[in-house]
């Protein structure tokens, strides 16, 4: 595993907003009064989701005081998990799939709609500072690949040219319709199949 570093620019203060105390205390309430600390990485989801996608280390600061823990194991539980984002990733932050079954489905192509419509280099935001992108491990959604994850969505059975769409929508700042982009339910099969044995609708 590669060595994750914070961002050098770094805000001097942080602290949860109305909705975010509201939901780092509900989640804390469920953990027994000297478990609480098995809270942290909730906590620390919530503060990247108020921070525009990324966790600030005042945030951490703020976290380890609220759960009073060592400031220094929160910092390793951020820093450890790739989930976690330690620098600006944009209003709008996309993941690629490129592990095998969406990299024999064409992953790569959407790759190159990223670095046609975001920014050539991974993890580099794109000029009017909205998105970033990068590629990442198996997002789980294997039967519908390929795909990639923007924010908490996932938009599956992608190409070349629907990933272009989709980016353009977000370099304007509106929200994509996430799912699939063959028509699918879910996963369900296409052309009404129901088993792999039905030839005639394959």
């Amino acid at each position: 595993m590669s060595l994750r570093r914070p961002a050098k620019e770094q805000p001097e203060n942080f602290e949860f907003n109305s909705s975010s105390l509201e939901a780092a205390k509900i989640i804390i309430s469920k953990y027994p009064k000297d478990k609480q600390q098995s809270a942290v990485m909730a906590l620390l989801y919530i503060a990247q989701k108020q921070n525009n996608n990324w966790i600030p280390l005042a945030a951490m600061k703020y976290i380890a005081k609220f759960l009073d823990m060592p400031y220094i194991q929160v910092y390793e539980v951020a820093t450890f998990y790739s989930m976690y984002n330690l620098s600006p990733v944009g209003k709008y932050f996309v993941q690629v799939c490129t592990t095998t079954p969406c990299m024999i489905r064409g992953a790569y192509k959407l790759v190159e709609a990223c670095k046609e419509k975001i920014s050539e280099n991974e993890s580099e935001l794109s000029n009017n500072k909205n998105c970033s992108w990068m590629e990442v491990e198996c997002l789980g959604a294997c039967v519908n690949a390929p795909m990639m994850q923007i924010n908490d969505d996932y938009y599956e059975d992608l190409d070349k040219e629907k990933t272009l769409k989709i980016l353009d929508q977000i370099l304007k700042g509106e929200t994509p319709k996430p799912g699939s982009y063959r028509g699918r339910v879910n996963n369900a099969p296409e052309n009404n199949r129901k088993t792999l044995m039905d030839i005639k609708n394959a």
